[in-house]
């Protein structure tokens, strides 16, 4: 018999990207889609994608005025949903994506890529609907993930400060991710909740008086579409969550 002891195993790698499949298979599209724009696609192509998938407001009032002539019905039904795949350039993308590793992870983890990739979209039109309302006539494409990443932002905040949630300090054992949520009138109750949704709300109150983000100097920043995508997360979070709710105790 050997009295030496055993050769202890080796620790299991850590995966470069731990994040959830759901969260790397959006910022994998984004990152995609943009390269193809940049790299690919010539600027008269470019043009007819920002006609075909960018959320034009004009289009819903003047459907056959000037270069929206060509493109019919169908980008009025998916442009309020794919306008969250464009972006105006690598930083506008590099922002979003940071945001949406952020807040997308524990959301995804709890939801799954189908809940997932349908709050995307729901989250994405309320922004787009949201802009439509303060801008119904205008020309400028509406593009980027912001109002998504934003949805998606209000829907973490509804159980990450729950008890038992991933910010709430509260351990319950399991994952984090998967405590119930709070409801909504429990979630504008707390403190953390409410003052991050006043913060929200007041930065980007702050962007439509000309406040410029670092890097994105002169570059207009769809403040209205965030508000719209944060209202539809924060309110419709509950429609998505596989997760039963907890006993209201007030």
């Amino acid at each position: 018999m050997s009295d030496f002891p055993p050769i202890p195993r080796a620790p299991r790698r850590q995966p470069v990207f731990n994040l959830p499949g759901c969260v790397l298979a959006i910022a994998a599209l984004l990152v995609l889609v943009h390269m193809v724009r940049e790299w690919v696609l010539s600027a008269e192509q470019d043009i007819d994608v920002l006609t075909l998938f960018a959320f034009i407001p004009v289009r819903y009032h003047l459907p056959e005025f000037g270069f929206f002539s060509e493109t019919g019905l169908g980008p009025r039904l998916w442009t309020p949903v794919t306008y969250g795949l464009l972006h105006g350039d690598w930083a506008h993308l590099g922002i979003n994506l940071i945001w949406l590793a952020a807040f997308g992870t524990p959301l995804g983890r709890r939801f799954g890529a189908v809940r997932f990739a349908l709050f995307y979209a729901v989250t994405a039109a309320g922004g787009a609907a949201a802009h439509y309302i303060t801008y119904p006539e205008g020309m400028v494409p509406l593009i980027g993930a912001s109002g998504a990443v934003s949805g998606i932002m209000a829907g973490a905040v509804r159980f990450t400060f729950a008890p038992g949630g991933p910010l709430s300090g509260q351990s319950r054992g399991g994952s984090s991710a998967h405590q119930p949520a709070h409801t909504l009138r429990q979630g504008l109750g707390d403190r953390r909740v409410l003052m991050f949704v006043i913060l929200w709300m007041g930065l980007n109150l702050l962007f439509g008086l000309g406040l410029d983000m670092p890097g994105m100097e002169g570059v207009q920043v769809a403040w209205q579409a965030h508000l719209g995508g944060f209202m539809a997360g924060f309110l419709l979070f509950g429609l998505f969550d596989p997760i039963p709710r907890a006993a209201y105790r007030p």
